[in-house]
């Protein structure tokens, strides 16, 4: 290892001194252009020699004393590459790939108009810059819109359609995971595909677990415990997507974005969450909804036993509670506060909220 990064610093030196050559180069070109006689020229073979063994030298040792710095740097932004690869979705490098070939090709084509600038090196100055230019806002530009392209199924793995036999991955919000009813539902199994943990979603629990209020610190600590729980006993994969819009601000409109490039499901609890989702034509998995549908079923005329447990808010009225937190009103049930009663149920109310219960004594 240590002979490997010796003769990386003398490639370094060697390629330093060529640099300083091609200074030396560039310069008299610089000369040429504002009407001077070039060096190669006015000058004597052994004063042109020394000058170009003084360049190079000079540019050889600096490179050489720097070396170590440049090897560190390079090796570092490969690695950072390289993990930035290795988390990046397969998606995202195919459009990245895209993006870059579009913008180099349409490089390419101006720069064809360039190269008609008699001056050679601002010619060349300036067709780098294109390329660099050309490809950056091809790859932002594909990356951005890629909602808007139809993605190609050999892309999803195994060569299925993702409106096939893959189940789309399901999307989780902040008030979701609060609320941990997530995690009882996949554990049932009847949850299918990957759950996906957006990176700013986390970063939003991570802030709220931090916060000076005690309610939303403890709300926030829930959120994180119950994704260490998720991670470490569910028997589904659950994955930390790392993609971000820094062009939006709101959590909720990077996660609706997230779900239509992933082709996803959001999974929440929020009911304005919800609505937007629904005008954006975003598939939405409602906990709260997913709870009214599975209570049970109750009919006007049927009888019960109810505990009456706290006085209602109209007068002679009690308030109890079935298994499942469904509210039963009890008419005159008040005086019977702690006790349990025989009633019949007279009407159901089904809102946004939940169900409501309304029964008379029997």
């Amino acid at each position: 290892m240590l002979l490997a990064r010796k003769i990386v610093r003398l490639m370094i030196a060697l390629i330093g001194a060529a640099l300083g050559c091609g200074i030396v180069v560039l310069i008299d070109n610089i000369i040429v252009a504002f009407g001077a006689a070039s060096i190669h020229v006015s000058l004597l073979t052994w004063a042109l020699v020394l000058i170009y063994a003084a360049a190079a030298l000079l540019s050889g040792i600096i490179s050489y004393i720097y070396s170590p710095r440049i090897i560190d740097s390079i090796t570092h932004a490969m690695r950072t590459t390289e993990d930035a690869l290795t988390k990046m979705p397969l998606m995202d490098i195919f459009f990245v790939v895209l993006g870059l070939i579009i913008g180099l090709l349409v490089a390419l084509l101006l720069s064809t108009l360039v190269n008609q600038i008699r001056v050679p090196w601002l010619s060349a100055i300036i067709s780098v810059v294109l390329y660099v230019l050309c490809g950056y806002l091809g790859v932002r530009t594909t990356i951005r819109r890629r909602s808007e392209i139809t993605e190609p199924d050999w892309l999803h793995g195994n060569g299925k359609s993702v409106r096939g036999d893959i189940a789309r991955p399901k999307i989780l919000d902040t008030s979701v995971i609060i609320d941990g009813r997530i995690f009882d539902i996949c554990q049932t199994g009847v949850m299918e595909g990957t759950l996906i943990i957006p990176g700013f979603v986390l970063q939003e629990l991570r802030h709220i677990a931090d916060s000076a209020d005690a309610l939303k610190r403890g709300r926030g600590r829930r959120g994180l415990d119950i994704l260490y729980r998720m991670q470490k006993e569910l028997n589904m994969p659950v994955q930390v997507e790392e993609r971000d819009y820094d062009d939006l601000a709101e959590v909720d409109a990077k996660l609706l974005r997230l779900a239509l490039e992933k082709k996803g499901v959001v999974i929440t609890n929020d009911y304005n969450l919800n609505k937007v989702a629904s005008v954006q034509n975003v598939p939405v998995f409602n906990i709260n909804e997913l709870a009214n549908a599975i209570k049970p079923v109750v009919l006007p005329g049927e009888e019960m036993t109810v505990a009456v447990v706290k006085e209602g808010k109209e007068p002679n009225q009690g308030v109890g509670y079935l298994d499942d937190g469904t509210m039963i009103v009890v008419e005159n049930g008040r005086r019977f506060v702690g006790e349990p009663v025989d009633c019949v149920v007279s009407t159901v109310l089904q809102t946004a909220a939940g169900r409501m219960i309304f029964a008379k004594l029997k």
